[in-house]
């Protein structure tokens, strides 16, 4: 019997992926150890929807919030809305939230606006963050600094950059999140410098599933689910010359604090 206990800190549960059959999707993973799970939320709609799922399915929690992509779409009184989802007991982070320049489906303005009032409702419940950042580094650090002090919770979602990112990350007292990324070799190669400096204390590990499978799984699954998390952690490990128990207890302890439910680590 799988020993160890492992905290998915983040997989695109209400994905239509999973919507069909949650039940398979979290029992695979609770036959792989992967024994509680952090949902997370693009938009209003999948907030609710998490929620939902929360209820039936007790191993989980919620983020709540707007990912870049959809910032466009953003409603004029989004504080008000999140901070009536956050009120439920499954909510845990506000998020995903940040920038995203690199596809630019909402402009960078608008982005930059949601993102922003995204940070203060954080500051304001006092809750952690769930960040998300590609090609847009300068003007999330921008920010962040700005509300670092107030946000005492940050997490660093899906980090694929490296050493230098890294460093500026971990001055905002950020919590870092490795996905499969750091499986590929190929596309991988300054995160899979930068994991080992990664302070024992700050790392996270995640699917975000139902995307980015370890490039290492043979054969490979046609999309990722929680149940591969033990392959992510077993390359991390590698990396940072740790045995596989020392990092599952390491990030087990880790992802309760930074979704503010220490209680959860009780028998």
């Amino acid at each position: 019997m799988n020993q160890r206990r492992w905290f998915d800190a983040g997989v695109n549960l209400t994905h239509s992926r999973f919507t069909e059959n949650p039940d398979a999707i979290l029992q695979r993973a609770h036959a792989a150890g992967v024994e509680r799970i952090a949902v997370i939320a693009c938009n209003l709609a999948e907030a609710e929807q998490a929620i939902a799922l929360a209820e039936r399915f007790p191993q989980l929690v919620v983020t709540a919030g707007v990912h870049p992509h959809d910032a466009v779409n953003a409603p004029a009184d989004l504080q008000q809305q999140l901070r009536e989802l956050a009120r439920h007991p499954s909510v845990h982070a506000i998020g995903e939230c940040g920038l995203d320049f690199n596809r630019n489906y909402s402009p960078a303005a608008i982005q930059l606006d949601v993102f922003e009032q995204q940070l203060e409702l954080a500051a304001e419940l006092n809750m952690p963050v769930y960040l998300h950042e590609r090609d847009a580094f300068a003007e999330q650090h921008r920010l962040l600094q700005k509300y670092a002090s107030k946000i005492p919770i940050k997490l660093a979602h899906c980090f694929t950059s490296g050493c230098e990112e890294l460093e500026e990350y971990l001055k905002l007292d950020c919590f870092i999140g490795i996905t499969g990324w750091v499986c590929d070799e190929r596309r991988g190669g300054a995160l899979r410098k930068a994991v080992p400096l990664i302070p024992r204390e700050r790392l996270v590990i995640e699917t975000d599933a139902p995307f980015l499978v370890p490039r290492t799984l043979k054969p490979r699954p046609s999309f990722n689910e929680p149940c591969w998390l033990p392959e992510i952690a077993k390359v991390v490990a590698e990396l940072r010359h740790e045995s596989l128990d020392d990092l599952a207890a390491a990030t087990w302890q880790n992802s309760h604090l930074l979704f503010g439910c220490e209680g959860w680590l009780k028998p």
